[in-house]
């Protein structure tokens, strides 16, 4: 047997519940008239009457008072299982994010906002893939591009400047690196890189031969970081994702001359859910760690996690 609609079924519940049509009409935002229909529809549908109408006053048939118990328990059910959805959404922020960008530098900055954000926690989705917010299940996303897309907020982050970067070690292998022209003496990682090309014209060195196979891709600039790390050749890195590594001297950046291709990393989300309290939270937390940045200020860096 298929289920009466279940704008009847809701009538019902709020009418018994109360002992009054009038009194479910207010609650519902209905007219009188309104209620008493779908009460009708519903006795129709049932075959039999659920309220005893008198002068001011309803009062449940023998039938309807069987029902009235069965249906406030079915929507006291709906009602927690809806709080409880709601409130695991709102009490988790998924983020989607570009890989390079979440391990160099969201990760190790996280810590901060679970800090001052204990009730929410953090779910990373690392993928190249663009989200489409309206399928994926996605709270926030770290793009990079110009920045331009449809249906959604976006707040510039930083440039994705690019600069050769090398091991001081493989720098001291031709005895240093003094000129951009140096660079070529060296296998560098990923010699396919487009990046390259605009840097070098940006150098002022015009068709460099670079040493290295050029079918050789690592596919996330992170991941080439580690093998710039361990000497393996000359990597073209965005600076910002780097600066721990710079200031231990795990890697040196032998020039200040940085190229762009226009592209910027963006804080995206939705329009609709620029409201939402834990997309604001992150929003403001995200922003403010650039301003610190800004002004010379150094984030406070989390406690360590003790296993």
């Amino acid at each position: 047997m298929n289920l009466p609609p279940l704008a009847a079924i809701r009538v019902f519940e709020a009418a018994a519940r109360h002992g009054s049509f009038t009194n479910a009409a207010e609650e519902l935002g209905m007219t009188q008239a309104a209620v008493s229909y779908q009460i009708k529809l519903l006795e129709e549908r049932i075959g039999a009457p659920l309220f005893l109408r008198r002068p001011r006053q309803v009062t449940l048939t023998e039938v309807g008072a069987r029902l009235s118990p069965a249906i406030s328990e079915a929507f006291d059910l709906m009602r927690a299982a809806i709080a409880a959805t709601r409130e695991s959404a709102d009490g988790i922020l998924t983020i989607t994010t570009i890989p390079t960008f979440a391990a160099n530098w969201l990760v190790p900055r996280l810590g901060s906002f679970q800090l001052a954000h204990p009730s929410l926690a953090v779910r990373l989705q690392a993928s190249r893939d663009i989200v489409d917010f309206a399928r994926q299940d996605a709270d926030v996303g770290i793009r990079s591009g110009a920045g331009r897309w449809p249906g959604v907020v976006a707040h510039k982050i930083f440039g994705a400047d690019f600069a050769p970067m090398l091991s001081p070690e493989l720098a001291a292998s031709i005895g240093g690196v003094k000129t951009p022209a140096d660079l070529l003496k060296l296998p560098i990682v990923d010699p396919g890189d487009p990046w390259w090309k605009v840097w070098f014209r940006t150098a002022g060195v015009s068709g460099p031969g670079l040493r290295g196979d050029p079918r050789s891709r690592f596919g996330d600039q992170h991941l080439e970081g580690k093998a710039v790390i361990a000497g393996q050749g000359v990597g073209i890195l965005t600076p910002v994702f780097y600066e721990a590594e710079l200031r231990s001297g795990q890697l040196i950046q032998p020039f200040d001359i940085v190229g762009n291709d226009n592209h910027f990393y963006w804080l995206v989300y939705p329009e609709a859910r620029r409201n939402l309290p834990k997309v604001k939270a992150f929003r403001d937390w995200l922003l403010g760690q650039l301003e610190q940045k800004d002004s010379g200020r150094s984030p406070k860096a989390p406690p360590a996690a003790t296993a």
